[in-house]
């Protein structure tokens, strides 16, 4: 990798994650108006639109095994963010997005060396803990909510993965997103007819899709022609403090120090699982 590649490399991934998480804080300013099942709704169709032009997936061409997989991975792509922007909502974004990554993070240890898994699922159990540590204020579900999300990434990794083997190129990702977009569309439809929304709202919710799903899209993979898979799996994990960081800088959320500290220590477990480990 010559170190000019690795530079554009990084910048690129750079510019995703701020994207992604940034993205993420513009769609919670839109919550007071359209909540998260409208700004997600949104996004999935901004997604869906994206995906759709660039992948162009020939659907007739798909056995029913393949709608199968497509079927599912569309339901998680759906149920993972509504989870996560409910938690946002609840919870804030560095925090949601920190027990999000919890998913990424099991999908690693799971192929990651024993003496490696054993020590990074300790650490990352240990920050859990330090992060939902029962107070007057925790809120469980919005806890859950995170946890939730986590594991719908966990099962969205591993159904890329299954239809990367049976569909070429983004022919299945786009296929998911087109059906996620349009499972989206009544209720919808019935959130903002509902909700009435303001050309702000619907402004920071577009945000939110170019933001958090254009831009990554077109970022990553112009990043994996510059950089290996593992190195970006590694470069990934640092999408938590991202998020924290915007979290504070546009929302005002703030964290204590030991919140702090735990997305550290689970962010730097993420790191570790996948040096030692296959790429995600």
């Amino acid at each position: 990798m010559r170190a000019g590649e690795r530079a554009s490399g990084i910048s690129l991934m750079v510019g995703s994650g701020l994207a992604n998480q940034t993205g993420a804080s513009i769609g919670a300013l839109a919550f007071p108006v359209l909540g998260p099942v409208g700004v997600v709704a949104i996004r999935q169709w901004v997604a869906a639109a994206v995906l759709l032009g660039v992948g162009r997936p020939r659907l007739r061409a798909f056995s029913a095994g393949q709608w199968r997989l497509v079927l599912a991975l569309a339901l998680v792509y759906g149920a993972m963010n509504l989870t996560l922007y409910a938690a946002i909502d609840r919870i804030g974004l560095g925090l949601a997005v920190t027990l999000e990554f919890l998913g990424p993070l099991a999908v690693a240890l799971a192929t990651a060396g024993r003496r490696t898994g054993v020590l990074s699922a300790l650490a990352a159990t240990a920050a859990v803990v330090v992060l939902v540590r029962p107070q007057p204020s925790t809120d469980y579900a919005g806890i859950t909510l995170g946890l939730t999300a986590a594991a719908c990434w966990a099962c969205y990794i591993l159904l890329n993965r299954a239809i990367g083997r049976r569909l070429p190129g983004l022919e299945g990702s786009a296929a998911a997103a087109g059906l996620s977009g349009l499972l989206y569309l009544p209720v919808g439809a019935v959130v903002l007819w509902l909700c009435g929304p303001t050309p702000l709202a619907l402004l920071c919710a577009l945000a939110a899709g170019v933001l958090s799903s254009v831009v990554p899209l077109l970022a990553d993979l112009l990043a994996l022609r510059r950089v290996p898979a593992h190195f970006f799996s590694v470069f990934m994990s640092v999408n938590p403090v991202f998020a924290a960081l915007i979290g504070l800088l546009v929302l005002g959320q703030h964290l204590d120090l030991w919140s702090w500290a735990a997305i550290a220590v689970i962010a730097a477990a993420n790191t570790v699982t996948a040096g030692g480990g296959e790429a995600r």
